[in-house]
């Protein structure tokens, strides 16, 4: 009876491992979603939003949902609303590089981000928008030559002015 006691307890603890080690393990299509979200379209861009919005629903993956937005340089320059496309680059920098994939990524991470920024812009007319999709221009340029690089640690995107 010992032996069946102690052989059933032993099944139960590898159990209660196993559902604890799978439970912490990230969901096998993180790769898929995480690419889903850093596209340059305007889906992606959408869908990346409504997960934002709703983290707690996405928790079993483990993103990294930090950013300190466009750095240094202004969240919104010249009144332009920049904060939510500086975020979402900061997702893809964040989370590609924590995958080990960043390299291989970066260059559509950075144009998902100008589009976000020409996305803005459309929403004005006539000089507003020549001189948004200017700045829109700057950032991008900036997060092309200066955005940290795969050795480069988790923390700040450089933007321009930072």
């Amino acid at each position: 009876m010992r032996r069946q006691l102690t052989a059933v307890t032993a099944a139960v603890a590898a159990g209660v491992v196993a559902l604890a080690t799978s439970a912490a393990a990230a969901p096998a299509d993180k790769p898929q979603v995480l690419s889903g979200w850093t596209q340059i379209s305007a889906a992606a861009h959408n869908s990346w939003v409504a997960a934002r919005g709703d983290r707690a629903a996405w928790s079993a993956y483990g993103f990294d949902w930090s950013t300190d937005y466009c750095s240094s340089s202004p969240d919104n320059p010249l009144g332009f609303p920049f904060r939510m496309s500086c975020a979402r680059h900061d997702f893809g920098y964040r989370n590609y590089k924590a995958a080990g994939a960043f390299s291989a990524n970066k260059a559509r991470l950075d144009d998902a981000f100008h589009a976000d920024l020409k996305r803005v812009c459309a929403a004005y007319s006539g000089a507003g928008r020549t001189s948004c999709d200017s700045t829109a221009w700057t950032y991008y340029q900036a997060v092309k030559v200066f955005g940290k690089s795969a050795a480069a640690d988790n923390g700040a995107v450089a933007r321009p002015g930072g």
